[in-house]
C-alpha cells in the first residue's frame, strides 16, 4: 500500500490541488448568483486550472488510482458550503465522508 502511494506521490499531491481548484471554482460560481460578474470570471479560471493541473497529473501515475482521488472534491465541497456557506455537515454527510476517504486509500494504496 505505502509503495503505491510513493509510485503515485505526484499525481496524487497534482489531483488534489486540481480537486481544490474545481471547489473553489464551483463556490465562487455560486457566489455570483448574488454578487459580482468576477466571482463567475475567476470561478471559470479557477476551474480551468484545476482541468490543466488534472492533465498534468495524469504523467504522473496510474489512471485507476488518480481518477478515484478526484472523489475528495466531494468532501472538498461538503467543508467549503459549511464554512462560507453556512450549510450544515449532517451525520449522513460524515458517514458519506467517512466511506469516501477510506475508499479513496484503499484504491490509492491498491496500485501493484
Amino acid at each position: 500500500m505505502i509503495e503505491s502511494f510513493k509510485k503515485n506521490k505526484t499525481g496524487i499531491l497534482l489531483m488534489f490541488t486540481s480537486s481544490i481548484c474545481v471547489c473553489l471554482g464551483q463556490l465562487l460560481w455560486k457566489l455570483f448568483t448574488k454578487g459580482s460578474l468576477l466571482y463567475l470570471l475567476f470561478g471559470f479560471c479557477l476551474y480551468g486550472l484545476g482541468a490543466i493541473v488534472m492533465i498534468i497529473a495524469y504523467k504522473f501515475g496510474s489512471l485507476s488510482v488518480l481518477q478515484p482521488m478526484l472523489s475528495m472534491s466531494y468532501i472538498i465541497t461538503i467543508f467549503l458550503a459549511a464554512v462560507v456557506l453556512g450549510e450544515q455537515i449532517t451525520p449522513i454527510k460524515l458517514i458519506g465522508i467517512l466511506i469516501i476517504t477510506v475508499s479513496v486509500i484503499l484504491i490509492g494504496g491498491g496500485d501493484d
